[in-house]
C-alpha cells in the first residue's frame, strides 16, 4: 500500500468521551486553585495543599507531603495512602482515577499519565485507564507510568524510565521501557 493510499488520523472528527466528575464550576475553581496553590513554585506549605486537596474530594491519608510545583488534573480522581511524598514539578495527569498506597514516593518530575489515544483509529479515540500504586512504591525522577500500569508493593521504577508494563514487587526497573533489573532488598 503506498503512502498516499493510507488512511489518515483526521483529528476534525475527534470527540472527546471523558467524564470529568465534577461540574464546570468546580473544574474552573479547581483550575484557578491548582495554579495559585499547586503549579506555584513559591507555595511551599504542604499543609495548605493537602486540605485544598480534600475540599475538592481527593481521599488522602495521614503525613501527605505535596513540595512544590505539583500538577494535579482532578483532585476528585486522586486517593493516597499514608506517609507519601509527591515530590517537585510531579504531575497527576489523572483522566482516570489513581490510587497511591502509603510510603510512596514520587520523586521530581515524574509524570502518571492515564490518558492516551487509539493510534489505529482514524478518528484518535480517547483512551484513558487508572494508574495504581502499591504500598512502598518509589517513582523516580523524570519517570512515567503510563494508564492501566499497576506498579506492585515496593518496586522502583528508575530515573528517566518509563513503565508501559506491570511492574513486579520488590523489583527495580530501568529504561524506555523499563525492564527488570534488580531485586529490591530492605534491610
Amino acid at each position: 500500500m503506498t503512502t498516499s493510499s493510507r488512511k489518515k488520523v483526521d483529528n476534525s472528527s475527534y470527540r472527546t468521551t471523558i467524564d470529568i466528575g465534577a461540574s464546570r464550576v468546580k473544574q474552573l475553581l479547581w483550575y484557578f486553585v491548582n495554579i495559585i496553590f499547586f503549579k506555584n513554585s513559591f507555595n511551599i506549605l504542604s499543609s495548605v495543599k493537602v486540605s485544598l486537596l480534600k475540599v475538592f474530594g481527593a481521599r488522602l491519608g495521614q503525613g501527605v507531603v505535596v513540595k512544590p510545583s505539583v500538577n494535579i488534573k482532578y483532585p476528585w480522581k486522586l486517593q493516597v495512602g499514608d506517609h507519601t511524598w509527591i515530590g517537585e514539578e510531579v504531575w497527576i495527569d489523572n483522566l482516570s482515577d489513581v490510587v497511591i498506597g502509603s510510603n510512596v514516593t514520587l520523586s521530581q518530575g515524574c509524570l502518571l499519565l492515564t490518558g492516551s489515544h487509539d493510534h489505529t483509529r482514524t478518528t484518535f479515540d480517547y483512551l484513558s485507564r487508572p494508574i495504581v500504586l502499591e504500598d512502598g512504591v518509589w517513582i523516580g525522577a523524570r519517570a512515567v507510568v503510563g494508564g492501566g500500569i499497576t506498579c506492585r508493593s515496593h518496586s522502583i521504577l528508575g530515573i528517566n524510565s518509563v513503565a508501559e508494563k506491570d511492574l513486579e514487587p520488590y523489583t527495580i526497573y530501568k529504561g524506555n521501557p523499563a525492564v527488570p533489573v534488580i531485586t529490591r532488598t530492605i534491610f
